[in-house]
């Protein structure tokens, strides 16, 4: 599986937080060669699995990503929006997005913005010459997207959405290198992460799972006068999760996965972050409690137009998952 294809595979699909059908399909037709069954709850998580006699583990990707979203159309044509997720106004601004049905724009700033804007002096400029025109081509309630290129620059690959296409990525890769597993396995490609970790809490509860790996991106401690608010860098290795805002991992799940990449020559590093969540803070806390754990991509610029990982450690994160997907547990 080429890394950086399928990357652009997802990230052409239309998949904010709330409308993941897109992508959801994508992935189904990705993982399926891989799987022994594949479905889809109610809230829309999409949900891979390969059938084991063994204790059931749960790794968990979230296929959605930040967005806008129309709030109303001025009779100039121009396009007020909420955020769906985090967008931080001076990242995001004269980023080009587009629509489900192809319109294109750029997240402009008003002019009569101050110096330090917010967010709400930001309106997406489609072009339009007044409201009729726009109103032809987007409605109030439509989501965009960021809509700027993946490429790879030596071993670093860039990209819109790295938050948390290339974890999906990881998890697609993991279930084609894994050959045979006693765990009953359940790859969940989760949705709404980014408004509160919404989909892993169903499909946790449903799955009932006695282990779980919530497989994201970690914040890069080797940003230009960092804070040191974080611990992992680009070319690291794989980032084990100790602790963010939302978890502590379970410290039988940090062993174990060190204890896995020591013994399979894998480049690890130890992940503790002072803020941000993964869909782990809602999956251990799931009925009495589930063993969980973190597989983390060091990322720079997270929830910018233009993230950037390194594809060393993509493929360390995509061997480990296997190898813990792969290893033997106690039931």
């Amino acid at each position: 599986m080429d890394m950086l294809e399928t990357l652009r595979v997802l990230n052409s699909c239309h998949g904010p937080s709330g409308g993941e059908a897109g992508i959801a399909q994508a992935i189904r037709g990705l993982s399926a060669p891989f799987s022994d069954e594949i479905t889809t709850d109610p809230l829309g998580n999409l949900i891979v699995r390969k059938r084991g006699r063994g204790p059931k583990v749960m790794f968990a990707a979230h296929m959605d990503s930040i967005g806008c979203i129309v709030t109303h159309i001025d009779e100039n044509g121009f396009l007020r929006f909420g955020p769906l997720g985090g967008l931080t106004p001076a990242e995001i601004a004269y980023a080009p997005v587009r629509f489900a049905n192809g319109t294109r724009g750029v997240l402009a700033v008003s002019a009569q913005a101050e110096k330090a804007f917010k967010l709400d002096d930001l309106y997406i400029d489609i072009g339009a010459k007044n409201r009729a025109e726009a109103e032809s081509k987007v409605q109030v309630g439509d989501t965009a997207v960021y809509d700027t290129p993946a490429y790879q620059a030596g071993d670093r690959l860039v990209s819109p959405y790295m938050d948390n296409r290339i974890s999906c990525v990881v998890l697609l890769m993991a279930l084609e290198r894994l050959q045979q597993s006693e765990n009953d396995l359940y790859f969940v490609f989760t949705v709404q992460e980014e408004l509160g970790l919404r989909g892993a809490r169903t499909a946790a509860f449903s799955i009932d799972p006695d282990y779980a790996v919530a497989v994201d991106v970690t914040s890069a401690d080797d940003e230009l006068d960092t804070k040191h608010q974080c611990s992992s860098v680009l070319g690291g290795g794989a980032a084990v999760k100790v602790m963010d805002r939302s978890v502590l991992c379970h410290p039988a799940i940090v062993e174990k996965l060190c204890a896995l990449a020591q013994a399979e020559g894998i480049p690890f590093q130890r992940d503790v972050i002072r803020f941000g969540g993964t869909d782990a803070g809602a999956i251990h806390q799931s009925r009495g409690g589930v063993v969980t754990g973190g597989i983390s991509i060091p990322c720079r610029y997270t929830h910018t137009p233009q993230e950037m990982v390194d594809a060393r450690d993509v493929e360390a994160c995509a061997a480990l998952a296997a190898a813990y997907a792969g290893a033997e547990l106690e039931g």
